[in-house]
């Protein structure tokens, strides 16, 4: 093979590889990307080794769409304002930086309050039913951790598994829209005072109430989120594209299988 042949097919190969890159950094900018979930705080409905497709064109598109924030947009471009119930990854304003997992429960303009536990929107008490309990297979990813004073069990099966329970509540938000939380005890979160929220502003909270550092706490590192700002939004929970307990090893892929949460795959949102 001439010098000239092998120049050509080498740049024939760079030339594939930068545009397969830049079609990934596009996908993962304009359409979907993907993300992991690495705490307990949204439980019931996402767990902890959970992976999962967030949509970036429900909302449009802001700096934080793109990788390390590097796109020169200020504010939004194009999308629909988010709706109550939503669950949204976001970049917490604590750092600008690091991307949350949170539900959305107030637009600007709303009054939110806690109130014993009770969530309470514009002066009117969210429904709150009591359903079954939350049963939780024990697993790496999965610890049963109560604290005192909470209500949470940790129980055996019949089989000898190791699960944990905890206390399962329906809310129902105006309009309709419905989802499970969990109430574990009497946290410093179930008594607020009335937050309102300000223009081109979310608040949002985490599903599992006592275990969430969200919007009813000061944007602070590794803590509270404060309001969110409009354009701290990443996109909308998609859809479940794996799942791990976590007790599968990464050079022991014969555990892989059993270590798969194989019935919340393609769970949507």
């Amino acid at each position: 093979m001439s010098r000239r042949k092998r120049a050509d097919g080498l740049g024939e190969n760079v030339r594939f590889f930068i545009l397969l890159i830049v079609t990934a950094i596009l996908v993962r900018s304009l359409f979907a990307a993907p993300f992991s979930i690495p705490s307990e705080s949204m439980l019931p409905r996402l767990l902890v080794g959970d992976y999962l497709f967030v949509a970036k064109w429900p909302y449009g598109w802001s700096r934080h769409s793109f990788p390390f924030s590097l796109a020169p947009i200020s504010g939004r471009i194009g999308g629909a304002v988010p709706a109550r119930g939503d669950v949204i990854v976001f970049k917490t304003p604590a750092d600008n930086r690091t991307d949350y997992i949170k539900r959305l429960i107030g637009l600007p303009g709303d009054q939110i309050r806690m109130v014993h536990g009770r969530l309470i929107l514009n002066g009117d008490p969210v429904p709150k039913v009591r359903i079954a309990d939350f049963l939780d297979p024990v697993s790496p990813n999965s610890p049963c951790a109560p604290f005192p004073g909470s209500r949470i069990r940790l129980e055996r099966r019949a089989d000898g598994d190791a699960v944990c329970r905890y206390p399962r509540y329906r809310e129902t938000l105006p309009g309709g829209r419905s989802y499970e939380v969990l109430d574990l005890g009497r946290t410093a979160g179930d008594d607020t005072a009335t937050f309102v929220v300000p223009a081109d502003q979310y608040f949002l909270m985490g599903d599992n109430r006592d275990r969430s550092a969200d919007s009813r706490f000061p944007a602070e590192p590794g803590g509270g989120i404060g309001f969110v700002p409009a354009e701290n939004l990443v996109g909308r929970a998609w859809v479940g594209f794996f799942s791990t307990d976590g007790s599968a090893g990464w050079l022991t892929p014969w555990t892989w299988p059993a270590a798969t949460r194989w019935n919340r795959i393609g769970l949507g949102f």
